[in-house]
């Protein structure tokens, strides 16, 4: 199994990833503790999931082979990464450095390393949408890596032909998609199964809520929730939204094809519609809904972590420093030389050459500007409540508020869980 970046971003709608930030240590040189390396040289181990992107894990070897400090040996890892990485945490063999996203649990367990002091310099430079979710107890655990983000297609010449604007609110793209929608072409792709699986907490966030407050409570019992969630049905009932196409939403082929006028999907797919469309396309972040509401883009990132338990863990921190912090040369290249994506410093990301322009210029603005990420204390059991319930109410057209009422049961009691943890 394979898997491209734009993974992060394919459950739930927006799971924020999170990496170790990490700063030098003082006089540490890296060498000298009989780490394996050839003449008492540290031997670091690094951990990456097995990318799709051709050339990524060539880019990796190489910036691991410049540093000298130490000898960093690069695990490639094929099939259920995160899976293998919380497993191998436990253990007294695990890796010293780890692409990732620290959990909460491995977070309060003392897993991973704070890495707060690190990135103390230049903090104010990483997106502020992919750090928050990396903050825990006022602390650091993860120096993103690069920006994945989801938007909404629309081409420009099909809204233009049936004399419709580009949508600023949830109710103009159900309008809009019902006006664009013919016997050839649906209105709007929102993936196989009507949004259910991918939109998440966006519709949430896009009604000025969030699934959990800055202050960890439940961010959606209110009756604005239900009011946006709602809409959802009337898509997919009737008949607007691109149901059983040949690839689902993370997937550009539907929209250069053109079996729907618009499509959400990521910015991976940008490349492929360029090249398909030409400029006869448009991008826009999830509309606002209702006078709170606020356009909203869903935002993850991996991050480069580092295990508090290992051998060296002055020498990670220092190795990920000088990768995720120091090196902004491969921070770019990363992001923007194997696919297609964000470098998580926003200098970098405002002087790419490659972001400069058109839709990519807009998506970089639209993260900046709308970015939000899965909170660290949405748990795995207010997520699957949560889905499951938007599951009926897109589909089955269950009562939003019935539905709703139960997934605040459940996060309430997960969030007063884990606040109870050490």
């Amino acid at each position: 199994m394979t898997f491209s970046r734009r993974r992060l971003l394919g459950a739930g709608g927006g799971l924020a990833f999170t990496g170790a930030l990490t700063a030098a240590c003082g006089s540490d040189t890296g060498r000298g503790d009989g780490g394996g390396g050839k003449g008492g040289e540290v031997t670091l181990q690094q951990w990456y999931h097995q990318y799709g992107e051709a050339g990524t894990e060539q880019a990796v070897r190489r910036y691991a082979a410049a540093y000298r400090p130490a000898k960093v040996k690069v695990q490639w890892r094929p099939g259920d990464y995160d899976q293998q990485t919380a497993a191998a945490l436990l253990t007294s063999s695990g890796p010293d450095v780890f692409e990732g996203s620290p959990t909460l649990d491995q977070i309060q367990g003392g897993q991973v390393a704070d890495l707060t002091d690190l990135v103390a310099a230049v903090k104010a430079d990483f997106n502020p949408a992919v750090l928050a979710p990396k903050t825990y107890d006022g602390k650091i655990w993860g120096v993103p890596q690069v920006i994945d983000m989801q938007m909404l297609y629309y081409r420009k010449s099909l809204l233009a032909d049936a004399h419709v604007q580009p949508p600023t609110s949830l109710d103009e793209l159900i309008d809009a998609a019902g006006a664009l929608t013919t016997k050839k072409v649906k209105g709007l792709f929102l993936g196989n199964d009507g949004g259910a699986g991918v939109l998440g907490g966006t519709p949430l966030y896009a009604a000025g809520l969030s699934l959990v407050t800055a202050g960890g409570q439940v961010g959606f019992d209110d009756p604005a929730a239900a009011r946006t969630l709602g809409k959802f049905h009337h898509l997919y009932a009737d008949k607007s939204l691109l149901l059983g196409a040949p690839a689902d939403w993370s997937d550009p082929s539907a929209f250069v094809q053109g079996l729907t006028a618009m499509q959400w999907s990521g910015l991976w797919a940008l490349p492929a519609v360029q090249k398909a469309l030409g400029d006869d396309f448009g991008v826009l972040p999830f509309p606002a809904d209702g006078a709170a509401g606020k356009p909203t883009v869903p935002v993850g990132a991996y991050g480069s972590a580092v295990n508090a338990r290992g051998k060296h863990q002055a020498d990670a921190k220092a190795y990920v420093k000088w990768l995720w912090v120091d090196r902004t040369d491969y921070q770019e290249d990363f992001a923007l030389s194997y696919g297609f994506h964000i470098p998580a410093r926003i200098s970098l990301a405002r002087k790419a050459a490659k972001l400069r322009q058109g839709a990519a210029a807009d998506a970089v603005s639209y993260t900046t500007d709308h970015g939000y990420a899965q909170p660290l204390l949405w748990t795995p059991a207010s997520q699957t409540s949560y889905q499951d319930a938007l599951s009926r109410i897109i589909k089955d057209g269950a009562d939003p508020g019935s539905e709703l009422k139960a997934v605040v049961r459940t996060t309430a009691a997960e969030l007063q869980r884990v606040r109870k943890k050490p």
